[in-house]
């Protein structure tokens, strides 16, 4: 991909008011809505709550799908309690929640064999002979979908399916360098910005701009943000089609690893995060 910044039809509409791809249905979808049981109407719920690019209040749900307040909160609560969808950070809506990205990773990995995608990732641990991590942006908190360790173990266990926050993280400010510009903001200016280290970014105005050089650079860098003496590299993983779906990091000990050495692992990064992404081809 020579134009590794383009710009997706994601991100033409991001300052447009609204709820990214939550719009108002039809009459004839309203009816049909209207007669669906219980399960129809939290599979509506869930799609809606997917495929926005803001945490979802319940009056907005109640607009988009034309349910009565007190089902929709029935509904939503039903869910919430089974884990497929919680309140954001911020308290201003529903995202998704840990059963639902497990479900969706689930769906992915039909896509493509599980074990073509770890061998991607043990050649960029082989190759930089440090741990190497896959993930995904979840509100505020990036989840491990896949690990190689590196010979060499850290001590560290964050294993598939692990959250760490984004503010401090390489992967978690790279992809949300990749937000919409009003999604950025929002997220930046609700999400919890705990101090895990000296080295934690904590001022809003300071993480705004730190992501805004790694959205030019479009590589991610923790140096030491997360965990004391452990620093960070990452950079995304695009479908063919452009979207990005997630990105590749390598972490190591700094007595080991300056973070000059480390970006020396970019170019073989983003190669496999190419390899990666093809591997997503059926992806919008």
């Amino acid at each position: 991909m020579s134009d590794r910044r383009s710009t997706s039809s994601d991100e033409i509409a991001t300052d447009e008011p609204g709820f990214g791809s939550a719009t108002q249905p039809d009459s004839e979808t309203a009816t049909d809505l209207s007669q669906l049981g219980v399960m129809g109407k939290a599979f509506t719920i869930l799609e809606i709550i997917a495929s926005a690019r803001q945490p979802m209040p319940i009056s907005e749900i109640v607009r988009v799908t034309g349910l009565t307040k007190p089902t929709a909160h029935r509904i939503t609560s039903i869910l919430s309690e089974m884990g497929f969808i919680e309140r954001d950070a911020g308290k201003r809506g529903y995202i998704e929640g840990p059963r639902l990205v497990e479900l969706s990773l689930n769906t992915l990995s039909s896509a493509a064999p599980r074990n073509l995608r770890h061998a991607i990732l043990r050649s960029v641990s082989e190759m930089t002979r440090e741990t190497c991590n896959f993930g995904i942006l979840s509100g505020s908190e990036v989840i491990y979908l896949d690990r190689v360790e590196a010979t060499w173990p850290l001590g560290l266990r964050f294993e598939a399916g692990s959250r760490v926050p984004a503010h401090c993280t390489a992967l978690g400010k790279l992809l949300l360098a990749q937000l919409p510009p009003r999604e950025r903001r929002d997220a930046i200016k609700t999400m919890p910005l705990t101090r895990y280290t000296s080295r934690t970014i904590t001022d809003r105005s300071a993480l705004s701009d730190a992501i805004d050089a790694i959205r030019e650079a479009d590589v991610g860098i923790d140096d030491g943000e997360f965990i004391d003496g452990v620093i960070c590299i990452s950079v995304p993983v695009r479908t063919p089609k452009g979207r990005v779906i997630g990105g590749i990091a390598v972490m190591a000990p700094q007595a080991r690893v300056d973070l000059e050495r480390a970006k020396s692992f970019e170019p073989d990064m983003r190669d496999a995060a190419d390899r990666l992404g093809a591997t997503f081809a059926k992806a919008t």
